[in-house]
């Protein structure tokens, strides 16, 4: 099973390939850093030609000798065949019925790394086929791994996040250029109440040599950067991300930026400087991990990814790209010349382009099918609802699944198309209408989480039961509460049009006004055209109109 394209190689921007143009963005939080003791990665998969839909895979006994095809991710190129296992866990989305979820984000690295000669696992490949097999993250890690090595990697850098009910890890990876099977890579375990992001730049740098409780890495990772002349010095002055992924400009703004605006975001009282993001000289990196101000609960992590850096110099709302009604995003390409000289738009958490985003939580102090949830989300996840969908269900709810759509072609069936609908319209208007679209979403999730303890206490009654009856329950739960919200969005796109048809603004009477544009864009009018729209009066005219 795969999805379509959604990780370009190549940024117009960089020397290297971040992978800007098709990028996603990363958090991680620990068991310590969160309210209830819960482990969360997210994960926003964006691309402008992916199709948001929840994939999920059954569990299975397998014959030994038995292979399994292997087609690339993004193209659906078939790359090879690979042994299967006995026994293969069920799948929904990014998480398995083992609560263990696995994310990631392209960084490209140094681009005579890629393989695609002799290595036959993808990226794509490795985080599905680690799902499928592994009970904890750990065993995740060791899976995707094994496996590059055995088979060979053939993609770009990626970083991934990979977390159970216990324990979250973020992983470097790349491979190792032709002639080389393999790849290199280095993972490390966070720290209980720490958190951390990553956002398509490698973001580990020194690490420990002799720590496997916290620190895994390839036993070449060292001795293949001085091979290839990336790196000299002393072992415990190594860095991953100096060696195999040495930033640029673009790196900075447009991806390192995404993770210091939700370390601003969680932990204000470090007063995070943005120099190293806005390229200062002598600037310090990031640190790999940081301790938030207070715990934080899933309904602040799905806040965190809607994200447009508002309050910062970066903020896009407030430069006058975002027109009159501050629409805080941009339409590629991403840089653009002006009289030679390159600017840029600036990439936020939250973007147009997303297909599909989630917030993966597992708890360990519950059964599986009742401690993972995937909260799942389709378009921006500024005006996306995440709806729960729990890790042992049966099936994906028919608007959210595969084959109930396409991005070929619109579809009032699919999930992923009622959501794009609503946006793009808000995008005519959206200082006003996002607000209109807030109302709703805050509805939906409220209910969502308002319904949690009863719901579970049902299931784990049932599951004392009968665990299968449990699963039922969840099953039909999910479904339910997925088409409440793809209605429930329908609704609120006809209410959008009826609302600001034409440029109308309806009160909240339903009467028709007509408010003005705001102050700051007549003036941006009157700056750019003003002696060309100038009122003027005729010879022995009194008054104006």
């Amino acid at each position: 099973m795969r999805f379509q394209t959604f990780a370009s190689k190549i940024g117009p921007f960089l020397f290297l390939w971040s992978g800007i143009l098709n990028a996603c963005t990363n958090f991680l939080i620990t068991k310590g850093a969160s309210t209830d003791g819960s482990v969360m990665i997210t994960y926003t998969a964006d691309s402008h030609t992916l199709y948001g839909e929840l994939v999920c895979l059954p569990a299975g006994r397998h014959i030994p000798g038995t292979l399994i095809d292997v087609h690339e991710w993004d193209t659906g190129k078939f790359l090879g065949r690979i042994a299967q296992v006995g026994r293969t866990y069920s799948v929904v989305g990014n998480i398995n019925e083992h609560q263990v979820a696995i994310g990631e984000t392209t960084y490209g690295g140094r681009r005579e790394l890629v393989d695609d000669s002799t290595g036959i696992l993808d990226y794509g490949t490795l985080m599905y086929t680690a799902l499928q097999r592994a009970r904890t993250a750990r065993e995740a890690i060791e899976i995707m791994t094994d496996l590059a090595e055995e088979y060979g990697y053939c993609s770009s850098g990626e970083s991934f996040s990979v977390s159970d009910p216990n324990e979250a890890w973020i992983m470097d990876m790349i491979g190792k250029g032709r002639g080389n099977k393999g790849a290199v890579w280095v993972a490390r375990r966070l720290p209980d109440g720490t958190v951390s992001a990553h956002a398509n730049q490698a973001r580990i740098r020194q690490f420990p040599l002799n720590d496997r409780e916290n620190c895994l890495y390839a036993k070449d990772v060292i001795s293949f950067a001085r091979e290839k002349g990336y790196f000299k010095g002393e072992d415990r002055d190594f860095s991953f991300a100096e060696a195999y992924a040495p930033l640029d400009y673009g790196a900075l703004r447009f991806c390192e930026a995404r993770v210091w605006a939700m370390f601003r975001r969680v932990a204000p009282s470090l007063n995070l400087s943005s120099d190293y993001i806005m390229a200062v000289p002598g600037a310090e990196p990031m640190p790999l991990w940081i301790k938030p101000d207070k715990k934080l609960s899933a309904r602040d992590v799905m806040e965190l990814m809607r994200d447009h850096f508002e309050g910062t110099e970066l903020d896009m709302s407030r430069d006058i790209g975002a027109g009159p009604f501050r629409l805080p995003y941009r339409w590629r390409p991403m840089t653009w010349k002006v009289d030679g000289v390159e600017y840029l738009h600036e990439r936020a958490s939250s973007t147009q382009q997303t297909g599909f985003s989630f917030v993966a939580q597992s708890r360990s102090w519950l059964p599986d099918p009742v401690g993972g949830i995937l909260w799942f989300g389709v378009d921006d996840t500024y005006s996306t609802v995440y709806v729960p969908m729990y890790c042992g269900i049966r099936e994906a709810p028919e608007s959210y699944a595969q084959g109930t759509g396409s991005f070929n072609a619109f579809s009032w069936d699919s999930a992923f198309w009622v959501f794009n609908f609503v946006a793009n319209f808000a995008y005519s208007r959206y200082c006003d209408m996002i607000q209109d679209v807030q109302v709703v979403q805050r509805e939906l999730e409220g209910r969502f989480f308002g319904d949690q303890p009863a719901l579970e206490e049902e299931a784990l009654a049932l599951y004392r039961q009968s665990p299968g009856s449990a699963v039922e329950r969840l099953t039909r739960h999910s479904a339910e509460m997925a088409g409440l919200t793809v209605q429930r969005w329908k609704k609120l796109g006809e209410f959008l049009v009826w609302k600001y048809l034409d440029g109308n603004v309806r009160d909240e009477f339903g009467k028709v006004t007509h408010p003005r544009y705001p102050e700051h864009w007549y003036r941006a009018i009157v700056q750019d055209a003003g002696e060309h729209l100038k009122m003027k009066k005729m010879p022995g005219e009194e008054t104006g109109h």
